[in-house]
């Protein structure tokens, strides 16, 4: 809960109004990526984001713990991965932070196609994206889901020649967060 604090305060200076806010707290998170290259296909996944979503102004951040990853082939894979490609001593989390283009409603229920526009930073190295995102409202929340790709070198992840075959240039994210009112799962 220490980042959640952060994560408040980014999203309030989102939004310069001094209106109510309905916001959700992440309750649910799966975070996964996947490097599929030609000699290796590497697996990880997290549960341990987290977030708010500003429900009427539709504005979010969200937070992913990098070293919260598990599911990799070996033990050793995880190591190269936290110390060596996403030194996550110094780089703890990935965020993405910005707001739903589409206008839709937050708190009528349905499944809604969105764009979500921000800054998604990884390692440090903030770039601008515009991921399509399906929204379902519903009684359990918001769940956002989506599926996009991560080109390693616009964060400043080296892949070194001599793991190219076993380590994707390109690794595909998964994402899937509920948002709702109450406090996260333990």
């Amino acid at each position: 809960m220490r980042f959640f604090g952060p994560l408040l305060l980014i999203l309030l200076t989102l939004q310069g109004t001094a209106q109510e806010r309905v916001l959700l707290r992440v309750h649910r998170s799966s975070v996964a990526f996947t490097s599929d290259a030609p000699l290796e296909e590497i697996k990880a996944t997290n549960a341990a984001s987290l977030g708010v979503l500003d429900r009427d102004a539709r504005s979010f951040a969200v937070q992913i713990p990098i070293a919260a990853f598990t599911g990799f082939n070996a033990p050793l894979q995880q190591e190269h991965f936290n110390e060596n490609y996403m030194d996550s001593g110094k780089w703890p989390n990935a965020t993405f932070q910005g707001r739903i283009i589409e206008a839709v409603d937050l708190a009528v229920p349905g499944r809604y196609p969105v764009r979500a526009k921000g800054t998604l930073t990884v390692k440090g190295e903030p770039r601008e994206r515009i991921i399509p995102c399906e929204v379902v409202v519903g009684d359990q929340g918001v769940r956002v889901t989506t599926t996009f790709d991560i080109v390693l070198d616009e964060h400043g992840i080296r892949i070194p020649r001599v793991v190219q075959q076993k380590v994707s240039a390109v690794v595909q994210a998964q994402v899937d967060l509920l948002f709702k009112h109450g406090q996260p799962a333990p």
